[in-house]
């Protein structure tokens, strides 16, 4: 029964915490009705049955004690209540257990970017395994961010220069959908990310998987090993592929464009100008974009620099 109320509120209930913060709603939301509908119902009653008549005085009131000390001390316990319940809830999800599967979370504008020890990264979407505790610590690259998994019942703002923490765990495996719930710039609201919860062999294949990947993307062919590049390094975020605007210029068709400058002077797309976008993208910024690329200079490779390049050069012929 409680299921299919849930269900008209909430988001589905996907964690073992997302349990507690449903059980404190629960109760909000009864002890709401419990005084909103005798009351309202009071207030309709006393509406007609004490509706002043026409040449009839009224007779002042000067108060009654015993009313005003209950409606001052109960709604006070109630709320005592409140916060004491949901500041053990808070508290649980907030302060990790010991033995949580730990992943590092990099907020950038706009996707977030997750570092695993192995050494894999992923960009937009995590992978976790079901039924075990995942602890995410985070910061931010940029400006505020918020993390939020409605489904986990999870958030935590992302602040540049600080760490912070929270934890869940999943309940089976299945995707769930990571908002930004603060403002952050343009694209904001594109911040969007998965949380992929795999079952626990699955995952250990996809850990194991991870490892390679690294060697994997060496191997390919250069415009391949862009393409990878590209998904991997978050510039989907900012940069699309079919031509539409995100934040940034799209890459399809860029190729051997002219393209006007802030300072209006005007630069042929070519190797050496997607070299020092990559690196220097404060030197040069493209009129009518926003001056929010970040520099990659020591965390891209020559190599990846050149397999970006050959990327791009293959979108100029794509119809």
């Amino acid at each position: 029964m409680m299921d299919k109320i849930h269900a008209l509120f909430l988001p589905k209930a996907a964690s073992d915490i997302a349990q507690l913060w449903d059980y404190l709603f629960d109760f909000l939301i009864g002890i709401s009705l419990f005084f909103f509908v005798p009351t309202f119902l009071v207030t309709i009653i006393f509406l007609y049955k004490y509706r002043k008549k026409e040449g009839v005085k009224a007779t002042p009131i000067h108060g009654h004690t015993t009313l005003e000390i209950f409606w001052t001390a109960v709604p006070t316990l109630i709320v005592l209540v409140l916060f004491a319940w949901g500041w053990v809830v808070y508290q649980k999800m907030v302060i990790p257990p010991k033995g949580a599967y730990e992943i590092k979370v990099v907020g950038k504008q706009w996707f977030w970017q997750f570092n695993y020890d192995n050494g894999h990264q992923s960009v937009g979407d995590i992978y976790v395994p079901a039924g075990q505790r995942i602890r995410l610590t985070m910061t931010s690259d940029d400006v505020i961010h918020s993390f939020f998994i409605p489904d986990f019942r999870v958030k935590s703002d992302v602040v540049p220069g600080l760490y912070s923490s929270l934890w869940f765990i999943p309940n089976e495996p299945g995707e769930h959908i990571i908002y930004c719930s603060e403002y952050c710039g343009s694209a904001h609201s594109k911040m969007l990310g998965k949380v992929k919860v795999l079952s626990e062999e699955d995952w250990r294949e996809w850990l194991e998987s991870s490892k390679s990947a690294g060697d994997d993307l060496a191997s390919l062919p250069p415009v391949e090993r862009g393409k990878k590049l590209y998904q991997l390094k978050g510039c989907q975020a900012c940069h699309s592929v079919d031509g539409s605007i995100v934040v940034g210029p799209s890459f399809k068709g860029l190729w051997g464009t002219t393209q006007v400058m802030e300072d209006d002077s005007k630069h042929v797309v070519d190797a050496n100008f997607v070299k020092q976008m990559i690196e220097y993208p404060e030197k040069l910024v493209v009129k009518g974009y926003p001056r929010v690329m970040p520099s990659y200079l020591g965390i891209l490779t020559e190599e990846e620099i050149m397999a970006l390049i050959e990327f791009i050069k293959s979108l100029a012929t794509v119809e």
